[in-house]
């Protein structure tokens, strides 16, 4: 009996050479090139290995052809509907469903792997219905609490010696100026110039401490005056400390030893104004003869960051308005009364709170320092870094606020380790500076002098060893952002608002 196998019929009976023959042909034509050709009947493959190889290629060839016939009968499909023919369906109940080993999309192995665009879009929608809710829900509850005159009123015209302060501020730089012109033509010693700078910049914070402490001026108004102090001071230091430095090179004898990070010595020759009064307005601390410029100003670019910056500035007025400043009335000092209420209150203050201070970091760093840098042709513009992924404290203080970090490392920092002081020591010097001036900048505007501040900024220390700590021994970068995140955003913050808010709220009661 012979059977069919639709173009050639095998006949055992028939002729043993010819079937050779057709064995042999039909191998020549395979594609798999490891199976045996049969030449005799008796010729039988006992090899488990050779088995095993047969069986891979084939299932690998029958999955390929599988995938081939699949695309050829998608386009054999469309090319019928196009033709107006309904298409057959070929996928066959005895089609393999499962060829090859696969990972799920949320395993360990494979959820790296994977596009989360459509989880992060559900993130937004829940942020925005959940923040939408609590909208709806504090206007019912307080009403509509945003009113003119808590920003801007006829008592805010008590604060005129605050503005005069600030726009006499630039007579420090110009008694700076004068020294350093006069220490470039070696009309004055160093040792003289060096008490001159520091009788300057120590006047030059001094006279608006004394100017909010004798002015019963708004909090508002005395934080924007030492922030601007503070600039000043620090672009004064950089001033002194950069033109001594390059004296030094450029009286040095062997001109050989300057290193060749530094500016080219012919071009940073004196002092010029004009320089200063660049480097015054500026978006940096750091002072250099030049920097690197643009071609034009862009004027769009300018417009676009002032609309932005005009819209954030009245959504952190608003969440101000409506929500901190409610929970911060309702609250009681979080050292004193019940534990528990203490916590529940400075967790509710957390988001609103945290709202408030990102959209201070974006008006600040992002748009103001860019419009700046745009009108004034500033080429450098890395005010910032990707500090929201953070892994520990240290390299968040690194990455969020650029111009100070640049600053600290330029004049505080290096300096002590050429001095032979200890990387230990010099990281513990640059905090103490910031926190002395966190501290300035917070209690001189609130009348209050209880430290909150700085030891909020010296706990950064062990709080930058404990997420070192937890980043080495996790060797995850989750858990070190997620620390920071907590301490520093949900924690930290709220916390501090808390303590200023009620002692300024017992100064006024003990002043009335």
């Amino acid at each position: 009996m012979s059977v069919s196998t639709g173009q050639e019929t095998l006949n055992p009976a028939g002729d043993p050479s010819s079937l050779r023959r057709r064995l042999s042909s039909a191998g020549s034509k395979s594609s798999f090139p490891a199976a045996e050709v049969l030449t005799d009947d008796s010729s039988v493959e006992t090899s488990s290995d050779a088995d095993t190889r047969d069986r891979s290629v084939r299932e690998a060839e029958v999955e390929k052809k599988g995938e081939e016939g699949s695309a050829e009968s998608g386009r054999s499909d469309r090319r019928k509907e196009e033709a107006g023919v309904p298409p057959r369906p070929t996928y066959r109940a005895s089609a393999p469903a499962h060829r090859r080993i696969k990972e799920s999309p949320l395993s360990s192995d494979a959820i790296f792997k994977q596009s989360h665009a459509g989880l992060f879009n559900l993130c937004i929608v829940v942020l925005i219905a959940v923040n939408s809710r609590l909208i709806i829900e504090n206007l019912m509850k307080y009403g509509l609490l945003i009113r003119a005159g808590y920003w801007f009123s006829s008592k805010s015209f008590r604060d005129w010696p605050l503005l005069m302060c600030c726009l006499s501020l630039s007579a420090f730089p110009l008694c700076a100026f004068l020294v350093e012109k006069l220490a470039w033509r070696k009309l004055i010693s160093e040792p003289l110039v060096i008490l001159l700078h520091i009788i300057i910049t120590t006047s030059e914070i001094l006279y608006p401490i004394f100017v909010i402490l004798r002015c019963d001026s708004a909090v508002l108004f005395g934080l924007a005056l030492m922030l601007c102090a503070s600039v000043v001071w620090l672009k004064l230091v950089s001033y002194a400390h950069s033109n001594c430095d390059l004296r030094t090179l450029s009286n040095s004898v062997d001109k050989v030893d300057v290193p060749s990070n530094c500016m080219d010595l012919d071009s940073s020759q004196g002092v010029s104004f004009g320089n200063l009064v660049y480097f015054m307005v500026a978006p940096t601390l750091c002072y250099q003869p030049s920097y690197p410029r643009c071609a034009s100003i862009r004027k769009g670019v300018v417009i676009r960051q002032l609309v932005k910056s005009i819209i954030f500035t009245g959504v952190m007025g608003f969440i101000i308005e409506q929500y901190i400043n409610p929970i911060v009335q309702n609250s009681q000092h979080p050292l004193k009364g019940n534990f528990l209420y203490a916590i529940e209150r400075v967790l509710k203050l957390s988001v609103p709170n945290l709202y408030v201070w990102l959209c201070m970091f974006y008006c600040f760093f992002h748009l103001w320092l860019n419009i700046l840098a745009e009108l004034l042709r500033f080429g450098d513009r890395e005010f910032y870094k990707d500090w929201w992924n953070a892994q520990t404290i240290d390299q968040y203080w690194r990455m969020w606020n650029m111009p100070v970090y640049k600053w600290m490392i330029r004049h505080i920092y290096f300096p002590c380790l050429r001095k032979g002081i200890s990387k230990e020591v010099a990281i513990l010097i640059s905090f103490f500076v910031s926190a002395v001036f966190h501290e300035l900048c917070i209690a001189v505007p609130c009348h209050i002098f209880k430290l909150w501040a700085f030891i909020g900024m010296m706990f950064q220390i062990p709080l930058a060893i404990l997420t070192r700590y937890l980043q080495s021994k996790f060797t995850n970068s989750m858990v070190g952002n997620m620390v920071f995140w907590f301490f520093f955003c949900i924690l930290g913050q709220p916390m501090c608002v808390l303590l200023y808010y009620h002692d300024v709220m017992n100064r006024k009661v003990m002043t009335d």
